[in-house]
This record gives C-alpha cells, sequence and structure tokens, in this order.
C-alpha cells in the first residue's frame, strides 16, 4: 500500500478491543484518532532522543482523516506514518490504517504537529531528532 516516493517512518501493529466497537458493530470513528496518536507517540518514544521536554512540547495542529471503509471487529490493523513536510517549528506527517496484510485501506489523510514553547505558547524550532528522523 506504501507509494515508491514514500518512506515509511513507522509502523505499528494494533489489536482491536471489544470497546472499540460502536452501535453498528464496526470500529468507532474517534477510536481511528486514538490510534494515530499511539503511533505517533511511540514512533517519536522510538528516536531515542528527547522530543518533549520541560521547556517544550508538540501541539496537534490540524488533523485531516479520510474514513475509507469500516474496520469489523475482530481484526487487527496497522498504522503507518511517513513525513509529508518538514517545517521550521513542525512537521506533516502522513498516516494509513490499513489492515495486517496492507490489502484494505480503512483511513488514510494526515496531521501537523507543532512545538511550541511552554512557557510563552509560541511556536519553537522543531527538535533536532524529530527534523533528522522525518527527513530520512
Amino acid at each position: 500500500m506504501s507509494l515508491d516516493n514514500e518512506k515509511i517512518l513507522f509502523t505499528m501493529p494494533i489489536a482491536l478491543r471489544w470497546r472499540d466497537l460502536d452501535a453498528f458493530n464496526h470500529v468507532n470513528n474517534s477510536n481511528f484518532l486514538t490510534y494515530l496518536e499511539e503511533a505517533r507517540i511511540r514512533w517519536f518514544d522510538s528516536l531515542g532522543e528527547e522530543w518533549v521536554t520541560d521547556k517544550i512540547a508538540p501541539l496537534l495542529a490540524a488533523v485531516q482523516i479520510n474514513y475509507r471503509q469500516p474496520i469489523p471487529y475482530p481484526a487487527g490493523v496497522v498504522v503507518e506514518l511517513f513525513a509529508e513536510r518538514v517545517g521550521n517549528t513542525s512537521v506533516t506527517l502522513g498516516h494509513r490504517i490499513m489492515s495486517e496484510d496492507g490489502a484494505i485501506l480503512y483511513a488514510d489523510g494526515h496531521v501537523v504537529m507543532v512545538w511550541i514553547d511552554r512557557a510563552s505558547g509560541r511556536p519553537t524550532p522543531l527538535p533536532e531528532p524529530v527534523r533528522r528522523a522525518s527527513q530520512g
């Protein structure tokens, strides 16, 4: 499912939970965002260097998600993250939620993460570990 010009930054399998389902017996749309958040945090943590400190922190500035198909239960899914754009204070991370075998695309889109100075609330330069990892 990956496009040739994309470098996958992180892949995370997710086992669905019964409580993820809604009244229509498939994964509730709000859980898609939770899966994406978990993948982002685990990717940041996997960098092995500081991406959040007492002085700086990332904020979710924008989310764009295309719901392509409902996720049935039971199922396993995989979240893929890739960099779409690396700016001075932000990174735009593309994402996909797919079936384990990659045959079914459940959702795709992107998020914009902006790093801010915690004291002022103003944007601050993107941490070098995030910049390096995003540029591959």
